[in-house]
């Protein structure tokens, strides 16, 4: 998982975990052996890669604008 997440630093991106309730959305900024950085709104977190079962590029509309609602 490490390296594939590695493939969206610097993209907006969400972040699901494991149990499909909780889902973090922002800004990829860094990934280590057991973490990714996320940054939204100025506020970095921390997201342990063990419990993260899917990381999606934030979708986009036609004209390019990010989608106001997103439905999994």
């Amino acid at each position: 998982m490490k390296e594939l997440a590695k493939r969206f630093i610097g993209k907006e991106c969400l972040i699901s975990s494991f149990d499909s309730s909780h889902q973090f959305e922002g800004i990829i900024r860094e990934v280590s052996d057991s973490a990714v950085l996320v940054e939204k709104n100025g506020a970095v977190e921390a997201i342990n890669l063990d419990f993260v079962i899917r990381i999606r590029e934030f979708p986009k509309n036609k004209k390019g604008k990010k989608k106001s609602v997103v439905l999994d």
